[in-house]
């Protein structure tokens, strides 16, 4: 092998609750295709259906040791780390190591911090990517947002007792489902558009204006509030979280069309910060018995008033859905995504098969947390407010 490759370790995932993995074989035989080393915890994979006879057949190493994987690699790939997975264990990294993933930045705690410091890893939160051209091809919170969107409307229309599509028989004809989706982003957009290829009745509301033609685009109706917003568009191309008052306004606004729906999906998430609440408890009671509520922003305390993270419950006869890791339950696409979106990221840290960290590089510098003995903490620069 090249004395220049690098060895890029998989430990697998320790949450109960994540079944994604951060490298499928596939990617992982590109990526010895360029002589690097992949080592793989066994078992990593058996939650996304690649079995380590899979991984070991592309030519990765398969050990049965998980602080193995630690011990021998340079990169260490992990779909969820540090201040984003429900453990509070810090993994075995090891001294000068590269750590990439979605770490949870925000939850990361001052010790957690010192540690990785002291021990001069290199920690790349993905959730930090910044919104420019080249950064989109490493993107996982553009890709599993867009699992998670075509998830929620999957979810919804299994769990509503009626159709989505029009249906004409001799029986008679059944209405289209009338699905109404807050929050045209990515996760929305592909809510808007798997639920009109359901064949539901689709309407969206976002406060970005700008956001209209793309959700027309997708064969939906655009909800025209009477209400007006300053700055909706934050410099990174989130939507801009807006004061109480607007949301007071906007809440009394979307009553009516949060009642007429027989689906309501919600996925307006604020980095770092609580979910604002869009759907109240009192719009909900508007809505006829067995309606759904989907919460795709249940993680961050939901956009829905009585959305209880990691449960399904019954509010005033609506079934409201409130699943944490959406793109977990699309693991073997999800995993397929983060993969390439991952190996993308590592590609872009290598100079002539070699490690090498350019601080002055945008990507690097907006990612990076620890890095040479020191807490970078980006995301503690002045904060971002975008959502």
């Amino acid at each position: 092998m090249d004395e220049l490759a690098v060895s890029v370790g998989v430990p697998g995932e320790r949450s109960t609750e994540e079944t994604r993995v951060a490298l499928v074989p596939s990617v992982a035989r590109d990526l010895l295709g360029q002589d690097h080393e992949v080592i793989v915890s066994s078992g990593a994979g058996d939650r996304t259906d690649w079995s380590d006879a899979q991984y070991a057949a592309v030519g990765c190493d398969v050990v049965e040791d998980r602080d193995a994987v630690f011990e021998r690699s340079d990169v260490i790939l992990h779909v969820r780390a540090l201040g984003a997975a429900s453990t509070d264990a810090i993994e075995p990294y090891r001294e000068g190591q590269t750590v990439i993933g979605l770490l949870g930045p925000y939850e990361i705690d001052e010790a957690t911090f010192e540690v990785l410091a002291d021990r001069r890893i290199s920690a790349f939160a993905l959730e930090l990517l910044p919104r420019i051209g080249r950064a989109q091809q490493m993107d996982v919170l553009t890709s599993m947002a867009s699992v998670a969107g075509y998830k929620a409307a999957v979810t919804a229309a299994d769990a509503l007792p009626s159709l989505f599509p029009m249906q004409m028989t001799a029986a008679g004809t059944v209405r289209p489902a009338s699905v109404f989706v807050v929050g045209a982003g990515v996760a929305g957009l592909q809510a808007i558009a798997t639920s009109k290829r359901l064949g539901a009745r689709v309407r969206a509301y976002d406060i970005r204006p700008a956001v209209a033609e793309e959700v027309e685009s997708l064969g939906a109706d655009f909800l025209e509030l009477d209400v007006e917003a300053t700055e909706t568009t934050a410099a990174d191309g989130y939507a801009r979280e807006q004061d109480a008052e607007f949301y007071r306004k906007q809440r009394e606004a979307m009553t009516a069309a949060v009642g007429d729906a027989d689906v309501v999906i919600t996925s307006a998430a604020v980095p770092g910060r609580a979910a604002p609440t869009l759907v109240t408890a009192a719009m909900i009671e508007e809505m006829d018995a067995g309606s759904v509520v989907v919460d795709v922003a249940a993680d961050g305390g939901g956009n829905c008033e009585p959305t209880r993270a990691g449960e399904v419950i019954e509010y005033d006869g609506v079934t409201v859905i409130g699943h944490t890791n959406l793109p977990a339950r699309v693991a073997h696409t999800a995993s397929q995504l983060f993969a390439n979106n991952v190996a993308n990221f590592l590609d872009g840290l290598l100079e002539d098969g070699r490690l090498h960290v350019d601080v002055d590089d945008e990507i690097v510098d907006a990612t990076l947390l620890t890095h040479d003995g020191a807490v970078r903490a980006p995301h503690r620069r002045g904060g971002s407010d975008a959502a």
